[in-house]
């Protein structure tokens, strides 16, 4: 007697994202700390960059803010970097503006990192993780999509490629 095998990849598949997005729900709302929802104005980021510039992301309320957490160690980040460096100068018109948070990763690499492949927005150092922990970061890299009043529209966790950068940019370059 032969027995049916069941597709077992699709409903893994299908349990992995459905934990994911629970995890997420759990981790976007969790207590003590600020909600970072859809909707939702994000919290505050200050800190000092890896130029030692002081940084404040409330002085860039009334442009489309992309907040990306990376670090030179990180395989993925390697790889989008290039492709953020090419948004920056093609959105540049617009407003827009990157800001890179540097996650768990010494600060030299990442500066030389960052010279090397046309990083040339603010990277603001996360030394205690701080940053992270504030906006619920599940891995790098992870972005924020932050409209010009300050709220977040949307968050790509895992390496941005072109098309998900410029669906989730028409979503906070409005209002020009």
């Amino acid at each position: 007697m032969t027995t049916a095998r069941r597709p077992t990849r699709p409903l893994a598949a299908l349990v992995g994202v459905a934990v994911a997005l629970a995890l997420l729900s759990v981790v976007a709302c969790g207590p003590g700390t600020a909600e970072i929802a859809k909707g939702k104005p994000v919290p505050n980021i200050t800190g000092t960059t890896l130029d030692g510039t002081a940084f404040d992301l409330a002085t860039l309320r009334g442009k489309p803010v992309v907040i990306n957490f990376w670090g030179p160690s990180c395989v993925p980040c390697r790889t989008e970097f290039p492709l953020l460096a090419a948004k920056a100068a093609e959105h540049r018109a617009d407003g827009l503006v990157i800001v890179g948070i540097l996650t768990d990763d010494p600060v030299e690499p990442a500066r030389a990192f960052a010279a090397e492949h046309g990083g040339t927005w603010p990277n603001v150092i996360d030394p205690g993780g701080a940053i992270k922990a504030t906006y619920r970061v599940l891995g790098r890299p992870q972005s924020y999509f932050v409209d010009r009043n300050g709220v977040l529209q949307s968050i790509q966790i895992g390496e941005v490629i072109d098309r998900d950068f410029e669906r989730q940019y028409a979503a906070i370059a409005g209002g020009q």
